[in-house]
């Protein structure tokens, strides 16, 4: 589904888009409005209409955090799903038409008619394959990540950060039977040099960087992934081909797509960004030409790399690979024609010649990966992240530092407590680390949930580290269930 001849792709530079599809752990916390209801949502709004995308061929690397793939693993998820979907949301897009009709609003009605037929879709596609969602996702699966997505310059040693990395890697191999070739997501793209070793010793063999801060916006530079010192390629994402997508004034703002946060009571969403009622047919339009502008604007940046790379003497690196990563569920949630814009992406691809590519079979060729002192650009010496300022401050600033000396203090005393430390308090150490509650902090999303979760994984703990193995157990349920304890005792 790539397009052009291969001599005329390398020249042109090639793109690949790294969808990083990540949820909370959410089983058994909460339902609405924070909690479980997030994960049926991703299911029906971006999981589910991806694979569909995904089984007709179209070339995207897919990322899939080990805590993702526990809620997907766990047992009940289709009773779970249908019991969302037609007490929960037919019951709700019923009362919110009816509300709409009685005062004077058809058209809005006849939108919330029409929406419930996407988690209609959604149960019937889900049904048909069992209810097994992780098994459809399978043979898409690429990368992986840290156990449940700690910002691991944060973690508090060598040990924390092998527990983390080494539990999630053994849980995708143990899930997936396609090859895994070494891609690692790191958890808010949150990357120090420290990292690499015990990155490597784990069997990683490529992350996904940002340095915009440091490069500059539209730097060449960002199309060069480069080896670092212990072997592992870092690739830089393209900040400059990623906001036309992710950033306020990015293709999702403008005024024919639905209004994520103009709602009902029901929190549905009748409404375009235009303050008009949605226009479904008119969004999917626009969609399509919002996908042939990105590729269009994708090859000019290429082909201007390229034409800097041959002028300064090294043309058999091409325009280089642009890296577009996303969070999956800004597509078809927060974005909610964003997997029929991916759609359209891929299909302009071929049409204007631009190769698509996944990221491990790029990384594969001969010439894409730089090696350290051979002209290209060097690794950053202190950690960054995609996060605000392009630090850790997301995760460690004055709203949540509270949180993160916690979570160290809580490791640290998991660590005194080894080896005899149990699997239990183990997995309530990883739960604690994940990185979304304090990101929910200081964005100022759901905070009250997000606190509630950290201060009762911090308890757990400390019920845990006390010998109380099974109160932390059953309430994590299937979280972190591949936890490697050997990796707090590794050299």
């Amino acid at each position: 589904m790539s397009g052009a001849p291969r001599g005329v792709e390398r020249e042109r530079g090639a793109l690949a888009i790294v969808l990083h599809t990540h949820m909370p752990y959410v089983e058994g916390f909460g339902t609405w409005p924070f909690g479980e209801e997030w994960l049926w949502e991703a299911i029906a709004g971006c999981y589910v209409p991806l694979l569909e995308l995904l089984e007709e061929g179209a070339p995207l690397t897919l990322s899939l955090t080990p805590v993702l793939c526990d809620q997907l693993e766990a047992p009940g998820l289709l009773e779970r799903f249908e019991r969302f979907v037609l007490e929960v949301r037919r019951e709700t897009h019923a009362e919110d038409a009816a509300g709409l009709r009685a005062g004077g609003y058809e058209t809005l009605a006849r939108e919330l008619d029409r929406a419930w037929g996407d988690y209609e879709r959604a149960l019937a596609w889900l049904r048909e394959r069992g209810g097994d969602l992780l098994a459809a996702l399978a043979p898409h699966a690429q990368w992986t990540s840290s156990a449940t997505h700690a910002v691991l310059p944060l973690l508090a040693s060598d040990a924390g950060v092998r527990l983390q990395v080494r539990s999630g890697v053994a849980a995708h191999r143990r899930r997936f039977e396609r090859p895994w070739r070494g891609g690692f997501w790191l958890p808010e793209c949150a990357w120090a040099p420290w990292l690499e070793r015990p990155l490597e010793e784990a069997g990683v063999s490529a992350v996904c960087v940002e340095l915009t801060d440091r490069l500059g916006l539209g730097a060449p530079e960002h199309l060069r992934p480069l080896r670092g010192e212990a072997g592992v390629t870092l690739v830089p994402i393209d900040r400059a081909t990623i906001e036309l997508v992710w950033s306020e004034r990015g293709y999702p703002a403008s005024g024919a797509y639905r209004d994520y946060h103009h709602h009902t009571i029901h929190h549905h969403n009748p409404w375009s960004n235009d303050g008009e009622a949605y226009r479904h047919d008119d969004a999917l339009a626009l969609a399509r030409e919002h996908a042939a502008d990105f590729v269009a604007r994708t090859r000019a940046r290429l082909r201007a790399a390229g034409e800097a790379s041959a002028a300064a003497g090294a043309p058999a690196a091409g325009g280089g690979l642009a890296v577009c990563a996303l969070d999956t569920e800004l597509l078809g949630h927060w974005w909610y024609e964003g997997i029929h814009w991916l759609r359209a992406v891929v299909a302009e691809c071929a049409r204007q010649g631009l190769e698509l590519v996944r990221l491990d079979d790029a990384l594969a060729r001969e010439g894409v990966v730089g090696e350290r002192g051979a002209g290209g650009w060097r690794a950053p010496e202190r950690p960054c992240s995609w996060g605000e300022g392009g630090d850790l401050s997301t995760w460690s600033g004055p709203a949540v530092a509270e949180m993160a000396f916690a979570t160290r203090a809580a490791e640290l005393e998991l660590l005194a407590a080894a080896p005899a430390a149990s699997e239990a308090a183990m997995r309530e150490l990883l739960a604690l680390q994940a990185s979304d509650w304090a990101f929910m902090v200081s964005r100022e999303i759901a905070v009250p949930y997000a606190r509630e979760r950290f201060a009762g994984h911090r308890r757990a703990l400390e019920r845990a580290l006390r010998g109380d193995r099974g109160a932390a157990a059953s309430a994590l349920g299937n979280l972190a269930v591949d936890v490697q304890p050997a990796a707090l005792l590794a050299p």
